[in-house]
């Protein structure tokens, strides 16, 4: 993955910037990110949000995250696949300080903070268990599509994620990695 970090050492952070993406890029997904979407519900001052754009050539998403008031070590951040209100397990990680990730990221930002970067189907670690194998680039944007797909940020305090944001909006698309049944063959034979 093609990270860029950039620490915001200041509490207050503003978001007008970040809403503004290349223009080489289709369609978005967005969520804000906050503890009462945590499963359970979390009680925290933190927040963040986070932007993800399928580029034009639809093999890669251009993503930026930011967040502020985690006041414990970030372990890390990832794109997890559930619906909202159930956990899931990680189809993407965006930050690692862990040393955990299976792909190349890089270190998350502490207490505040901006990651942005390119996901590729490189990028895709699964979740195997849940039906989605590694390099499956095209599942996670059906997942993303389907609503299917939050953020989430783990601290210290909250391992299980201190702040969460389900993902809305819709990402262009070309299908699946899969072949699915929404082509069948009505074969007469």
């Amino acid at each position: 993955m093609r990270c860029k970090i950039l620490a915001n050492t200041t509490v207050s952070m503003t978001f007008a910037a970040f809403l503004v993406m290349p223009s080489a890029v289709s369609a978005d997904a967005r969520a804000d990110l906050e503890g009462f979407q945590e499963v359970p519900s979390i009680s925290t001052d933190a927040s963040g949000k986070f932007r993800a754009k399928l580029m034009q050539q639809e093999d890669a998403i251009e993503f930026k995250l930011l967040y502020s008031g985690l006041e414990t070590f970030v372990r890390f951040a990832h794109i997890h696949f559930a619906e909202r209100h159930v956990n899931g397990g990680i189809m993407v990680w965006l930050c690692d300080n862990t040393g955990n990730s299976p792909t190349p990221v890089d270190p998350c930002p502490q207490g505040a903070g901006r990651v942005e970067g390119v996901i590729m189907a490189d990028d895709v670690s699964g979740p195997a268990s849940q039906g989605i194998d590694a390099g499956e680039f095209f599942e996670v944007v059906e997942a993303i599509n389907a609503g299917a797909a939050y953020i989430n940020v783990h601290t210290d305090a909250v391992p299980s994620g201190e702040i969460r944001g389900q993902l809305r909006g819709r990402l262009g698309g070309r299908g699946n990695g899969k072949d699915r049944d929404r082509d069948r063959d009505d074969d007469d034979d």
